[in-house]
């Protein structure tokens, strides 16, 4: 049985989750019987699997998502943007709650390093808007202040899609 633990009683608190998104990421993966003589696993990912013009998200038997290389964006921000909105089993007083998504765009050369603008995983450390909003939570301002959600997914309408009793 799943079990979810709720946020604190903390009504004058405010949640912030940030995170990267428009970077192809690792979600299912195709599978197909191995032969026992290769290894002690019996199954290996079948790098065959195309998706064809009606699926272009399943490529070498992996299902890729919008994420951040590393995270889906369903699981980055799935309690911020349903579990957590509002009053509910999982926030009982209600404190805010923001999403600020950070939208990857690529190094433009390879003398900027990882990439000022990143959404990746890792290298969303060096995200100048990331760094920005971070120094001002830390400094007091508020989610309001910071212009509130900031989100460049459809991360509300798949969490609608989730039935979870709230």
């Amino acid at each position: 049985m799943l079990s979810l633990i709720g946020l604190p009683n903390a009504p004058d608190m405010e949640i912030f989750s940030m995170y990267g998104v428009g970077v192809p990421t690792e979600r299912a993966y195709v599978y197909k019987l191995s032969s026992a003589a290769e290894c002690y696993i019996p199954f290996q990912i079948d790098t065959s699997a195309e998706g064809g013009q009606d699926c272009s998200c399943l490529k070498g038997g992996v299902y890729s998502v919008d994420g951040d290389e590393t995270v889906p964006v369903l699981s980055a921000g799935f309690m911020a943007a349903k579990g957590w909105r509002g009053k509910t089993r999982f926030n009982p007083s209600g404190i805010g709650n923001y999403i600020r998504e950070y939208n990857h765009a690529p190094p433009a050369n390879l003398l900027e390093g990882r990439g000022t603008q990143s959404g990746a995983h890792v290298d969303i450390l060096g995200n100048f808007a990331l760094i920005e909003d971070i120094l001002r939570v830390a400094a007091g301002a508020t989610g309001e202040e910071l212009g509130g959600d900031q989100v460049y997914s459809d991360i509300f309408k798949w969490s609608e899609n989730i039935n979870l009793p709230l």
